[in-house]
């Protein structure tokens, strides 16, 4: 009996509480709650990991000795499982060499496409080039060559080369050539031929002579082995020469060879056209696009300082020192005539250029060394950019390395313009395309380029087949709203809901059916505008006859879903729970259903009544330019709540953090750092600090966690060591930290888990058998303070640690911190490797809560709504407000329009995304963007503060 439901029994997982639950098959099901509910437990790790086991347990063993072991999870039974498949949040490569094209494997089609129906042309500007085989060339004679007509058959060897080249004269003789043509001029083997080595010639062997007879079997008989031997000898090569009519002369090539010039190219294969294989790779950047190189920006980063004043960072402290290197490097100056007591704003061009570059010319050294030594000798100078280039290549120290590379940045290699290929890939085009042009444009432009192809007949057939997988791909892309990407962008650019998307249309393309797709908010970064091409998307998978579940907080998703689990009600061990389910309307109507209570308006994140006026001030960042910004000039009122807005790729993350953050970083803290383009910054004297705090995790080792990081942990400790127990043992404080010697379980050096190596199946981590997961030794476990030891305050949630902590104001100020930005169900020892982006960017926004506000520190964060409910956003708001009310200035990135309504001041990017975005089109509070027409985010902003 095939079931038409997934039936769940008994789901323990996490904080599930013995959950029962039937899901409807092939339909559009959304999971939802408060974050932290237990919406990912039974997703994720309840239902796609059953589905993952069941998976590899049909494999043979074989094969399973290849894939990692995967417990089953704490469930009873789940009935009705289909093959499942997870599309998470996961960026989709670290690797530099990953592409859009490469991820979706739209490059691989394209690679076959150019190597099969591409046309190579000459780099030289001599037009398209063709390659002939010899029964094509045999043709081309006898339609061409009049009766009676002389002519040559020679085997170029030699094509604009120096040399003497007497080595292959001996060796043509011995093997039986009579004439070569060299230069034009018939020389004979017989006498002794002397060339100019400095110059370039061009020599043929002259394979055969004849008349043409059309009619003489013979002959053609002879043209043919003539023509055959002479192939052997030129690498594919064969020139016709007609004495008489010089014009007429004309080069064949069996391979890729242009008649003019003999510039080659390889055979057309698909390797061609990687920029990971050595074929097609560009030769100086080996496929990479970019360079490590020396950057002046970085070596000088005022120039309103003299070099003795510290003006060329690299030599701050060796100015007029006895280093050796410091004395070539004035001597240098001084030739050029670089004051070194001038701005550096006042040299030339020319100057700036010697004393990053080196000298052109040799120049007169002489030093004195520290033991009196004089050494004199005439070279030319390294400048100190090329110094910190080739010490950079040539130390073997890591140290030395980490500190040349504060002077260097990555730079577009100037060999292949960042395309990375090599010339001999980019000569081949498709209707005046090459392929690093096609990767080049967007999605968008691709399908339309794709769509008006002009191909032959014969073009097209070869075609037809890989040009239907390329527009099918492309297609799915431009469905899922990534219109704006383009196939060359790097896979580390993307953000997680990009990364996503791209797999969710790669999977749109596979056009499975039968399928459980599991999806983690594939709504991130969305603007509402694409919203509708992700639900069409998402439906359209599920009318091919899969099953989704989809994790999600998006009101439009939930709508247009086919049936809603509300998962809570409140979060972590007061979640956990079914608190309704049913279709948008039925969720809308349940009593208990938090969600509920929201979709249907009767609960609500008011707007402000009144809008903040700011302190006054402002930042102002002038002819922004970097990536697709169209060289902007923005405004940003300080002592305010400030988000930008705009549609996906409109340039917002580029302004927020190539240029807002990484500029006031170089400007107030004197960083070197490398920003992205603008002119200048106005006003950032107005603020003392910037804070980004980013969804990046907290910590990269189950060591690190939010009691850690908060330091909430040593005050902790401190209370432990204050005990009276770890008094008369003589524990101080580092006996309670599992960091350290001493304290903590020496087997599994304080993880609670222990790694054993499975061989094929990698590393599995297991339970601890001495402290069972605890941590710490029987000894340091026995101190307690009210009746709890150090591991079980660790194993609290934060609201229970709260409560536990109620009269020690010290730590209770923290944990309350940690509540107050929605994430008192975390435990304080909770692995930060589990915490989701969100919650990882609401822990450090924890801790800021608790430092003295100066009221002039400029906050900025990435998509604060990031895996939230709404009634989480509604608390997050109430925190930022209280950062802002302080006087400082929130800048955000954000769709969420729960969030924008409540702003002070909107700056709206547009009007598309990629190189149609980059401009500013609206500007104010919500209520004046919300006039704009030819904002699209003010469209839909129009329908929320009229609601």
């Amino acid at each position: 009996m095939i079931l038409d439901k997934i039936i769940v029994k008994g789901a323990r997982e996490h904080n599930l509480k013995n959950v029962d639950i039937e899901l409807p098959k092939n339909k559009l099901i959304v999971f939802t709650g408060l974050s932290g509910s237990g919406k990912s437990s039974l997703a994720f790790n309840t239902i796609y990991a059953e589905g993952e086991r069941r998976y590899i347990e049909s494999l043979s063993s074989f094969s399973r000795q290849f894939l990692k072991s995967v417990e089953k999870p704490d469930v009873d039974d789940i009935e009705g499982l289909s093959p499942a498949i997870s599309i998470d949040q996961k960026t989709t490569s670290h690797n530099p060499r990953s592409t859009v094209g490469t991820t979706t494997e739209i490059h691989d089609h394209l690679r076959l496409m150019y190597a099969n129906v591409g046309t190579p042309f000459c780099i030289n500007g001599h037009g398209a080039i063709t390659s002939s085989s010899l029964k094509e060339i045999i043709n081309a004679i006898k339609r061409e060559t009049p009766e009676d007509e002389q002519i040559y058959i020679l085997a170029p060897v030699v094509r604009d080369k120096k040399g003497t080249f007497k080595d292959l004269f001996i060796k043509l003789k011995k093997e039986g050539f009579i004439r070569v043509q060299i230069d034009g001029q018939l020389r004979s083997l017989e006498e002794d031929i002397d060339l100019e080595q400095n110059k370039r010639h061009n020599i043929e062997i002259v394979v055969d002579r004849l008349v043409y007879k059309a009619e003489d079997e013979e002959l053609q008989s002879r043209i043919y082995s003539a023509i055959e031997v002479g192939l052997t000898y030129s690498n594919g090569l064969i020139l016709v020469f007609y004495p008489n009519n010089d014009a007429a002369s004309k080069l064949y090539s069996t391979k890729y060879s242009c008649s003019k010039c003999g510039f080659i190219i390889p055979n057309l294969e698909p390797n061609l056209f990687s920029f990971n294989k050595k074929s097609g790779a560009c030769e100086i950047c080996s496929g990479l696009g970019v360079n490590l190189e020396a950057d002046p920006s970085l070596i000088i980063p005022d120039l309103n300082l003299s070099i003795r004043q510290g003006g060329v960072i690299y030599y701050k402290n060796l100015v007029d020192t006895q280093n050796i290197e410091w004395q070539k490097f004035e001597i240098l100056c001084n030739y050029y005539r670089i004051d070194l007591s001038k701005p550096l704003s006042d040299l030339n061009d020319h100057q700036i250029d010697m004393l990053l570059w080196g000298s052109d010319e040799k120049i007169e050294v002489k030093i004195e060394t520290s033991g009196g030594n004089t050494i004199r000798s005439s070279d030319y100078l390294e400048g100190v950019g090329s110094i910190i280039e080739r010490r950079f290549v040539e130390t073997k120290s890591e140290e030395a390395r980490k500190y040349y590379g504060k002077y260097m940045a990555s730079k577009v290699c100037k060999t292949c313009q960042g395309r990375r290929l090599n010339e001999t890939a980019l000569c081949v085009k498709i209707n005046d395309k090459n392929i690093a042009e096609f990767v080049e444009m967007t999605i968008e432009e691709n399908l339309q380029f794709l769509l008006s192809l002009q191909l032959t007949e014969q073009q097209t057939k070869i075609a037809a087949l890989v040009l239907n997988q390329l527009l099918s791909r492309i297609s799915f892309l431009n469905e899922v709203g990534l219109n704006y990407l383009t196939l060359s962008r790097s896979a580390t650019t993307l953000s997680g809901g990009e990364a996503q998307r791209i797999r969710l249309a790669k999977q749109l393309g596979s056009k499975l059916s039968g399928v459980l797709y599991v999806l983690d908010e594939p709504s991130i970064g969305l603007h509402q505008r694409d919203n509708d091409k992700l639900i069409h998307t998402l439906k359209k998978l599920r009318d091919l006859g899969n099953t989704l579940i989809v994790v999600e907080h998006d009101e439009d998703t939930m709508k247009e879903a086919d049936w809603i689990v509300d998962i809570g009600p409140g979060a972590g061990l007061n979640g956990g729970e079914i608190v309704a389910q049913g279709n948008f309307d039925q969720i809308c109507a349940a009593p208990n259903s938090l969600t509920g209570q929201y979709l249907s308006k009767k609960l609500q994140i008011p707007v402000p009544k009144k809008r903040r006026g700011g302190n006054g001030l402002k930042l102002e960042i002038v002819g922004a330019a970097e990536n697709n910004l169209k060289n902007i000039d923005v405004t940003i009122p300080l002592g305010k709540f400030v988000t930008i807005t705009g549609v996906s790729g409109s340039g917002k993350s580029t302004l927020v953090e190539e240029i807002v953050y990484k500029g006031l970083r170089k400007l107030i803290n004197g960083e070197l750092i490398k920003p992205g383009k603008f002119k200048k910054i106005k006003g950032y004297e107005n603020i003392d600090k910037i804070i980004y705090i980013s969804q990046d995790p907290i910590g990269k080792t189950p060591r690190s966690n939010p009691a850690t990081y908060t330091s909430v942990f040593d005050d902790i400790r401190d209370l432990f060591a204050e005990t009276t127990e770890a008094k008369i043992r003589g524990y101080k404080k580092g006996r309670f930290s599992f960091n350290v010697t001493g304290g903590r379980c020496d087997a599994c050096q304080g993880d609670g888990l222990v790694r054993v190596d499975m061989q094929f199946l990698g590393f599995v981590e297991v339970v601890c058998e001495v402290c069972e997961g605890k941590r710490y030794n029987d000894e340091t476990l026995q101190v307690k303070f009210k009746s709890k030891n150090i591991w079980d305050v660790l194993n609290m949630t934060v609201d229970e640690a709260g409560q536990f902590f109620e009269n020690v104001p010290k730590i209770k100020e923290k944990l309350d911190t940690i509540i107050s930005v929605g994430l008192g169900y975390i435990k304080l020892g909770q692995n930060a490797t589990t915490l989701s982006g969100g919650e990882a960017q609401r822990v450090k926004l924890s801790t800021f809560l608790l430092k003295r506000s100066t009221g002039k520190t400029l906050f900025l964060l990435d998509e604060p709504t990031t895996g939230l409910h709404v009634d989480d956003v509604k608390r997050l708001i109430e925190v930022l407000n209280i950062l802002v009310d302080q006087g400082n200035t929130v800048l955000t990135i954000e769709h969420n329009l729960d969030f924008i309504k409540v702003s002070d001041y909107l700056i709206d990017l547009g009007p598309e995304g990629g190189m149609g975005g980059g401009q500013i089109m609206a500007t104010g509070t919500p209520e004046q963007v919300a006039t704009s027409q030819t904002s699209f985010t003010a469209k839909y902003l129009r329908a929320i503060l009229n609601d």
